[in-house]
């Protein structure tokens, strides 16, 4: 951790190398950095717990590309998982088709 006396000695550097009349400005970039740095912070903690947010909400109302090709070619959805689906919709593909007769 940095102490008092080192405190001193950078800020001797500080104003050794930019002058007392810059150091106003140098302290207003500074700060303006800071804060940029923060809201970037922040903007990045949210947009992260909104991620968080959207893995955790039930996928009820989302529909996968498999759920979707299920209730295309009229099979039963409900309470099965993608693998299921998969597995039932490669048996119905297995099918002979019913050809219809005029």
């Amino acid at each position: 951790m940095i102490g008092t006396p080192e405190l001193i000695m950078i800020f001797g550097v500080v104003v050794l190398l930019f002058g007392a009349t810059k150091l106003p400005e140098l302290a207003r970039s500074m700060g303006s950095s800071v804060g940029e740095f923060k809201k970037a912070q922040t903007e990045s903690e949210r947009n992260l717990k909104e991620f968080e947010k959207s893995l955790k909400e039930p996928t009820a109302s989302k529909k996968t590309k498999v759920q979707e090709t299920a209730e295309k070619l009229g099979i039963d959805i409900k309470g099965k998982t993608d693998d299921q689906l998969l597995e039932d919709i490669q048996k119905s593909s297995e099918k002979p088709k019913e050809v219809s007769q005029p």
